[in-house]
C-alpha cells in the first residue's frame, strides 16, 4: 500500500479555507491512506476554551465533507486532527474516514502544556480499525513521548501508526523511530509548519512528516518549513514479524507479571 504524510501551514481560524486547502492537497499525490496534521482545520494556539470550543465540530459535520467525497472516490482512507465538540466536551481528536463511508475517532490522551486548560483528556482507550488494506492505529503528537500509546496498539494488532502531530520539541521525530523498533510498526508522523503568535505566546512548528519502518529506517521525511505531500509504498504485513533474533519474539519474551506500572 501508500502512505502520504500531508504536511500543511494552516491558517489559524479558518476552518472552511484549511479543510478546501487541505483536500486540494491530497489530489496531488497517489495514496491508499493519507495522514493530516493535529488540529489542522483550525490551528493550534488558541487563547481560551470558548475560543476553541468556536472552531469545533463534532465528526458528522459538513466541514469534513470534501474529506469524504475524496476518500470515496480515491478509495483512500484520511486520517486528520480536529477539535471535537461531544456535547459539552471538548477533545482534542482525529477522525479516520474510510472509502466506505465508515468513520472512527480517537481522543487524545496525553495533553500538552497550554492543551490541559482546552482540552479534556481523552476518555477511551487508543484503538485498532481494519482499513484500506492494513491495520490502522492513531495517536496524537505529545502521544509520542509515552510509550504505552504505542505499545496498546501495536498489542491490539496496528500495523501502522496514523501520527497527526503539531510538533514543536526539537527530538519527537527520532523519538517515532523508536516507538517503530520496540513495537515493529510503521508509523506516519504528519506534522505541520509555519509559526503562529497569540495570546502572549509564540510557537514554531519543526515539519519534517515522516515515515517511518518497523526496522527504524526512515522512509521519507519532509523539509521544516515547508507544505509538502511525502508518499512511501510499504507493506502492511511486514509489522506483523515481530522476530528480532531466531530466538527472540517482541511480544513473546515480554515478562508483564514482572514489571511495575
Amino acid at each position: 500500500m501508500r502512505i502520504a504524510v500531508v504536511q500543511t501551514r494552516p491558517e489559524f481560524g479558518d476552518v472552511p479555507g484549511n479543510a478546501a486547502r487541505a483536500v486540494s492537497m491530497l489530489g496531488t499525490e497517489q495514496a491508499d491512506l493519507y495522514v493530516l496534521p493535529e488540529l489542522a482545520l483550525s490551528g493550534y494556539l488558541f487563547e481560551s476554551k470558548d475560543e476553541a470550543v468556536g472552531m469545533a465540530q463534532a465528526p458528522d459535520d459538513d466541514v469534513f465533507e470534501g474529506f469524504r467525497s475524496f476518500a470515496s472516490s480515491a478509495g483512500a482512507a484520511v486520517v486528520l486532527g480536529f477539535a471535537e465538540r461531544a456535547g459539552e466536551s471538548l477533545y482534542n481528536s482525529s477522525l479516520l474516514l474510510s472509502p466506505d463511508g465508515t468513520q472512527s475517532v480517537y481522543r487524545k490522551v496525553q495533553l500538552f502544556w497550554g492543551e490541559k486548560d482546552i482540552f479534556e483528556p481523552g476518555d477511551r482507550p487508543p484503538a485498532v480499525a481494519e482499513g484500506v488494506g492494513a491495520r490502522l492505529g492513531m495517536m496524537i503528537c505529545f502521544d509520542w513521548i509515552f510509550p504505552e500509546i504505542a505499545r496498546t496498539l501495536a498489542l491490539a494488532g496496528a500495523q501502522v501508526l496514523c501520527h497527526s502531530a503539531n510538533l514543536v520539541l526539537p527530538y519527537c521525530q527520532d523519538a517515532m523511530v523508536t516507538r517503530c523498533i520496540e513495537n515493529r510498526v510503521f508509523a506516519a508522523t504528519s506534522n505541520r509548519v509555519g509559526t503562529e503568535k497569540r495570546a502572549g505566546r509564540e510557537l514554531t512548528y519543526t515539519g519534517m512528516s515522516q515515515i517511518v519502518a518497523p526496522d527504524g529506517r526512515v522512509l521519507v521525511r519532509a523539509s521544516g518549513d515547508s507544505e509538502d505531500v511525502l508518499v512511501a509504498e510499504i507493506d502492511p504485513g511486514a509489522a506483523d514479524d515481530k522476530s528480532v533474533t531466531p530466538r527472540n519474539e517482541l511480544f513473546g519474551d515480554r515478562r508483564p507479571d514482572l514489571y511495575r506500572l
